[in-house]
């Protein structure tokens, strides 16, 4: 079992930027691949950044690209989204997620072990 708990969350303007973190316990993160989805309420969950066990790949939703970085730190058993530019459309529940796929992936039904998430809200 995983345990993930974010951090970070909170109110941001216009342009801003946040980091947010994820604490894993019960097991080395370095067995997983990490991922960032986010959810607003009445939609589905939206994925937002993967990052490999190694950390030598990751991938973005397209809405992101250029403006969020997912990075982890493997000894601290942490990953990070740094979030920049941020936008209204920014505004969601954010949540980790762990997975044995490797590579990470895009599609939550892969993933194995979700946090309980953290608020970030982007005012105008």
């Amino acid at each position: 079992q995983v345990q993930l708990v974010e951090s970070g969350g909170g109110l941001a303007q216009t342009g801003g930027s946040l980091r947010l973190s994820c604490a894993a316990s019960g097991r080395p993160l370095r067995a997983y691949a990490m991922g960032w989805f986010r959810q607003v309420p009445g939609k589905e969950r939206e994925f937002v950044a993967t990052i490999s066990v190694s950390g030598g790949s990751t991938y973005y939703a397209d809405s992101v690209k250029g403006r969020f970085t997912i990075s982890r730190d493997n000894a601290k058993n942490t990953v990070y989204l740094q979030m920049n530019s941020l936008k209204p459309e920014d505004t969601a529940v954010y949540y980790c997620a762990a997975t044995g796929r490797g590579s990470g992936t895009s599609y939550a039904y892969e993933y194995d072990y979700w946090g309980q998430g953290t608020q970030v809200t982007v005012s105008s």
